[in-house]
């Protein structure tokens, strides 16, 4: 039987393999969002899980950058984590270092919010609030459409999420700013 990890052991074992401040925060910014879009979708049982998936998705990232979404499936099994919850992590790198297909809508949202949040904050820390608090739409779009910013945000990735997903990119873009907007610390 697989073995359940509490959010606690989850956030220590992201802690093992990422010792970057930027990695963790990304790690619990995605978590945020994710549990948001649990409530969101009508998945509020399942509320705990996104979050983890969220939060453990760039697992491997820091020290296997070269096999990422590849390395995380490896170390996940050999803790015995739950097969769901291994697919769920490796499918938000499908086509680019992943052949693991996103399937369920968790997992589609991952594939579509993990570049995103990192495009959001990046606005945000250009704003004098340094906060998503008081970003509107129209401000994201704006930041979206320009290339040179946040460059390494792959704007293809957000766009292929939405369409996964079947939403609009505004609608992508703005909701995934709620979510933000939901943790004050944001």
């Amino acid at each position: 039987m697989a073995k359940e990890l509490t959010r606690d052991e989850a956030f220590a074992l992201l802690k093992e393999y990422n010792k970057e401040p930027f990695h963790i925060q990304h790690g619990e910014t995605v978590e945020c969002v994710m549990r948001y879009f649990a409530q969101e979708l009508g998945y509020g049982d399942d509320v705990e899980f996104w979050g983890m998936v969220g939060l453990l998705h760039d697992l491997d990232f820091e020290l296997y950058p070269e096999q990422h979404c590849i390395k995380c499936q490896e170390i996940m099994k050999d803790l015995d984590l739950d097969e769901k919850l291994i697919h769920a992590v490796a499918s938000h790198g499908y086509g680019i270092c992943s052949d693991v297909e996103p399937v369920h809508e968790m997992e589609k949202v991952l594939f579509a919010t993990d570049e995103l949040t990192g495009l959001i904050g990046a606005a945000a820390l250009m704003r004098p609030s340094k906060s998503v608090q008081d970003m509107e739409l129209k401000s994201l779009k704006k930041k979206f459409k320009d290339k040179s910013f946040a460059a390494g945000c792959d704007r293809d990735i957000i766009r292929r999420g939405a369409e996964q997903l079947g939403w609009e990119l505004d609608d992508l873009l703005n909701r995934t700013l709620q979510a933000m907007k939901s943790n004050p610390n944001y």
